[in-house]
């Protein structure tokens, strides 16, 4: 008897869960969208997210939408594009959903209509700049840092700005011992680069100092991470603030430093494939991502900085906005301004001045 009361209250229980409640502020009508989310019964997302930071998030929204399998592809952010193109040109199967660091390359497919028109029921809840057309949002507020290696960097030697940097790496030590993106190859390395081009008035000389280091380019932020721990190298430029800052809390080979002239802010773009076959479950995902619950979940178990000014916590906006300064923050837009370097001509026109300056061996 004890048996079946048992199994009796865990069917209830079940069935309970199963029956998702729209969230508290959302109208009454978004059932609609749950309901189909769960006859859907999937998601795919292809995303540029290490699967470790994105398993807190797909384990929250399958408590709250049972039901819904989340099926996320990592891959880094230039396969992330051209795995898309490739299918959609195929005519297969492709993502419902984007979710890449290269906020450029997002804005192109997003901008050739590859993208939902699907206003967010939080989007008023995330700045303007992080919004485009109600079809790209971006998620998240993550530092560009330069990131050293603490036994062998003298305290006194670690950079504070962009020149001291540049000065910094010119000195013999630093020859063949300083790393960065592979601009060629990651995606968000590429739009990091092309954006200190349009904030750095002295960006050639980084580009000179980078030259005369010798600089030793990567196509992704943990091995340029790994290099800088072991001591092969010993400092990194542009890496991504939101893993090195979790890296250092582990690893005591790693500083990371957020420059005091300006610090690049990179907010990971979402959006909703207009083909996509599980629409409501993509639309479902977009708003547990921006929502109060999603971002908290970002700052605090993903450790991506939260975009939120409502979210609290070390990894989020408002935290990194008093660290720094809002006048020394520069989030990257949301905006189809980042597709002026992906043109063929002005693409190659700075890889070109890339490879005779920095990349001059």
């Amino acid at each position: 008897m004890m048996l079946k009361q048992t199994v009796a209250a865990a069917c209830a229980l079940f069935a309970g869960s199963a029956l998702a409640q729209v969230p508290a502020g959302y109208p009454a009508d978004y059932q609609k969208i749950i309901d189909a989310a769960k006859k859907e019964g999937k998601l795919v997302i292809y995303g540029a997210t290490d699967s470790k930071a994105t398993q807190p998030l797909i384990k929250d929204f399958s408590a709250l939408y049972p039901g819904i399998t989340v099926e996320y592809n990592d891959m880094n952010s230039t396969e992330v594009y051209n795995r898309f193109i490739s299918e959609v040109a195929a005519g297969g199967n492709t993502a419902d959903a984007m979710w890449s660091s290269a906020m450029d390359l997002q804005m192109r497919l997003a901008s050739d209509g590859y993208a939902l028109q699907y206003k967010s029921v939080e989007a008023s809840k995330i700045p303007g700049w992080a919004v485009w057309d109600d079809k790209a949002y971006g998620t998240t507020f993550e530092p560009a840092a330069i990131v050293y290696n603490k036994r062998l960097v003298d305290a006194k030697e670690v950079p504070q700005t962009h020149a001291d940097f540049a000065a910094l790496i010119q000195q013999p030590k630093f020859k063949d011992k300083v790393t960065t993106y592979d601009i060629e190859k990651s995606g968000v390395g590429f739009m990091f680069m092309t954006q200190d081009a349009r904030e750095n008035p002295k960006f050639l000389d980084l580009e000179n100092a980078f030259g005369v280091a010798k600089v030793r380019v990567q196509s992704s932020t943990g091995t340029m991470m790994e290099r800088i721990s072991s001591g092969e190298n010993l400092i990194g430029y542009n890496v991504l603030g939101s893993y090195a800052l979790v890296r250092a809390k582990t690893d005591p080979s790693i500083g990371v430093v957020l420059p005091k002239d300006y610090t690049l802010v990179m907010s990971r773009v979402f959006f909703i494939n207009k083909a996509a076959k599980n629409v409501n479950a993509a639309k479902l995902w977009l708003d547990y991502m921006l929502s109060h619950r999603g971002q908290t979940i970002i700052a605090n178990d993903s450790k991506l900085f939260a975009i939120r000014a409502d979210v609290t916590g070390e990894t989020t906006s408002a935290e990194l906005i008093k660290q720094i300064g809002a006048d020394k923050i520069k989030p990257v837009p949301v905006h189809p301004i980042l597709l002026q370097f992906l043109g063929p001509a002005k693409r190659m026109a700075f890889l070109k001045q890339w490879k005779e300056t920095a990349g001059k061996k």
